[in-house]
């Protein structure tokens, strides 16, 4: 049952017309719990309160299915402009980006040209990006387009998911760039084919890809909301030495907001994903996906409406 559950809202997450539809009716049923609002000026609210309790935030303007230039260049445009408020502001705050809405399925040269006027407008606000993961079938194509802007800017990392199978060997070639990779499940229905169909293997491969990547003396983001990683997680930099400041924990806006600042008591960084924008359905569902218990929280906040 859980499994349909999940497998139905991812995919709603990918209906184009639902998500035209949300955007025309705005943060609704329960979305605003996992979104910070519509405007960088709501979510650098968000930004500054939780900034308050200790929490580190990455923020990242919400967008799919970009298919044309234009809408990519405002993409950036928007970026941009969150990267400035970010440095106005003096928050403590890093930036998240999916390549497909700066332009990675229209061509290369949309692509980078919208990634280097991000990492410019970043190198000058003292700004950290990191290239969100999408689905299997670009995920090669993200790891190479981050090589080659890793080579040019030092303030850029990008996410890899266990459930992959070539994670590990992706890890290992990366290796050369020293990169801040931040560590992931992974939220896509991938085939069985490319990815691990079960979720035990899923977990074993998430623990094998975060002593990989810290024994490479690299700075990892864990990004989980599961107690058993995050254990794991303190169970090998104490094992192998490693400082607090070679790792973060990060999880999402929304989920575990007390186990986040629980961990922010311990002596540990924890960054909170903030996401924000008008187009929040795809990003929603995937949310509802994950955890059941998200849809009945929904759904008791549709009751009250």
């Amino acid at each position: 049952m859980e499994q349909a559950m999940r497998d139905f809202f991812l995919f709603l997450s990918k209906n184009r017309a639902l998500t035209k539809m949300a955007k025309r009716y705005g943060l609704r049923f329960g979305a605003a719990r996992f979104v910070a609002g519509e405007t960088i000026d709501l979510a650098s609210n968000v930004i500054q309160s939780l900034n308050a309790k200790g929490l580190d935030v990455t923020i990242d303007y919400l967008g799919e299915f970009v298919d044309n230039e234009a809408e990519a260049n405002e993409m950036a445009d928007q970026s941009i402009e969150a990267i400035k408020a970010i440095g106005r502001q003096n928050l403590t705050a890093q930036l998240s980006l999916k390549m497909t809405s700066m332009g990675l399925d229209i061509s290369d040269d949309v692509v980078l040209r919208n990634m280097r006027r991000i990492l410019e407008a970043a190198t000058e606000n003292g700004v950290f990006v990191t290239i969100d993961m999408e689905d299997y079938s670009r995920c090669g194509k993200t790891i190479e387009i981050f090589k080659q802007l890793k080579s040019e800017y030092d303030n850029i990392g990008t996410v890899i998911q266990a459930y992959l199978y070539r994670t590990e060997q992706d890890i290992a070639d990366l290796n050369a760039y020293k990169p801040n990779l931040r560590l992931v499940k992974g939220a896509y229905k991938e085939s069985p084919s490319v990815a691990f169909p079960e979720k035990k293997d899923v977990d074993e491969n998430f623990k094998k890809i975060i002593r990989q990547h810290l024994e490479n003396g690299n700075y990892a983001a864990v990004a989980t909301h599961d107690d058993a990683i995050i254990d794991y997680t303190k169970q090998v930099v104490k094992e192998l030495g490693i400082s607090n400041d070679q790792f973060e924990f990060q999880m999402l806006y929304g989920i575990r907001t007390e186990r986040q600042e629980q961990l922010v008591k311990e002596g540990y960084k924890m960054r909170v994903y903030v996401p924000y924008g008008t187009d929040w359905y795809g990003y929603f569902m995937r949310r509802l996906a994950e955890r059941p218990a998200n849809v009945a929280f929904v759904l008791k906040g549709m009751v009250k409406k």
